[in-house]
């Protein structure tokens, strides 16, 4: 696989992470967001970019209090999968949580072996009421939407 650099998104991104999560929203492994939506948190995400100036990932990090921050919205290009992408993408979301003092970061995901491998461990979904009552609730799969809950405690000497 090419170099890839992982930087802050720019506005002008926002179309491409918008195509981009929408090929997961269609095969309902993310909810859809819309280009509005992610302008209005592209400080938010983190984006992994080819050779070429392309988007080739992206991931964003949702802060919900002094001490706790989701990573979502993680995609990355159907043939850049398994290439460690991902995790780069996580750890630069990890790096925005240390730099803001977040102590724990958490997931809900269709893959929580992906997670595992690097750190996080299963919880109950009901110890994110956050989340529950800011996302889930609004979601047309709530309350039986089968993802699952991972976490993650990070420190700034990491």
């Amino acid at each position: 696989m090419e170099p890839m650099i992982i930087r802050t998104a720019l506005p002008r991104e926002a179309e491409c992470i918008s195509s981009l999560l929408g090929v997961y929203a269609d095969k309902g492994a993310l909810l859809p967001r819309p280009v509005e939506e992610i302008l209005e948190s592209i400080r938010d995400f983190s984006v992994a970019i080819d050779s070429q100036g392309r988007v080739a990932g992206c991931a964003a990090l949702r802060i919900y209090d002094t001490a706790l921050a989701e990573i979502r919205s993680l995609a990355v290009r159907e043939e850049l999968l398994r290439h460690g992408l991902g995790r780069k993408l996580i750890a630069a979301c990890e790096s925005d949580a240390r730099k803001n003092g977040i102590s724990r970061v958490f997931a809900l995901t269709y893959v929580p072996g992906f997670f595992e491998k690097i750190g996080y461990e299963r919880i109950a979904k009901e110890t994110l009421p956050q989340k529950i009552w800011r996302d889930c609730f609004q979601c047309k799969h709530f309350p039986n939407c089968g993802e699952i809950a991972v976490i993650k405690s990070i420190s700034s000497g990491e």
